[in-house]
């Protein structure tokens, strides 16, 4: 069967499709963007099927995107998208990757395929990048809204860090209900409280992209109606 992420992101639609599920806010130019349920699992699906177009299907997915921005919604949709296609996520180099998910700034990767994230607010394309390198949004969007999901095995590990090893059957651990706001530190904390868990429970989170203290933090709770991760 599909990843359990995958299978409840697809009951989530069914239950739940225009309700919002992230929304993505930066505290330095007050950019947000909101993706409903609905919005954020065609997102994936048209991520994990140019990653089956890439024959990367069952592969390892790098993604130092998820290190530089870990709250960036281009980052949080990659890992689901990885899965959805029966790919390992890691943060880290691996000798398996096939593709590695940068930043507008790509630097080179002995692998198969890199594709550079513009990380526009509203996923907008980038221009200019080298021959070899594959711009997210014009790759992804291209790609059928077919709903593809890959079966996994639930003992398998779907992601990795410099810190931690988590099966798929691990991956809905902690659900929490209603709308939470998460200060985006680290990769796997920014993914499993703005997506995993609120996906699991039922709710929706408010991630906030950069630097702001307790007083913003308190300013963007109040004004989405959020309470703190």
């Amino acid at each position: 069967m599909p990843s359990p992420v995958i299978k409840t992101l697809a009951e989530a639609v069914a239950r739940r499709g225009s309700e919002p599920l992230l929304t993505w806010y930066d505290p330095l130019t007050s950019a947000r963007t909101e993706l409903s349920v609905r919005t954020f699992a065609n997102w994936v699906d048209k991520t994990a099927n140019l990653l089956r177009d890439l024959d990367a299907e069952n592969s390892v997915v790098v993604g130092p995107l998820s290190l530089s921005h870990p709250g960036h919604w281009m980052s949080l949709l990659w890992p689901l998208a990885a899965w959805q296609a029966g790919c390992r996520y890691s943060t880290t180099p691996s000798g398996e990757a096939e593709v590695v998910v940068t930043g507008p700034k790509p630097q080179p990767f002995p692998v198969l395929t890199t594709i550079a994230c513009s990380l526009h607010p509203l996923g907008l394309p980038l221009a200019g990048l080298p021959e070899d390198v594959l711009d997210f949004s014009s790759a992804a969007l291209a790609q059928p809204d077919q709903h593809i999901a890959t079966r996994v095995d639930r003992d398998a590990i779907a992601w990795v860090d410099a810190d931690r090893q988590v099966k798929h059957s691990e991956l809905l651990a902690d659900p929490t209900s209603g709308r939470v706001l998460v200060a985006a530190r680290t990769p796997w904390q920014a993914l499993s409280q703005a997506v995993l868990r609120p996906l699991a429970g039922g709710g929706s989170a408010v991630v906030v992209d950069g630097p702001a203290d307790a007083q913003l933090l308190a300013r963007i709770a109040a004004a989405e109606h959020a309470t703190m991760a």
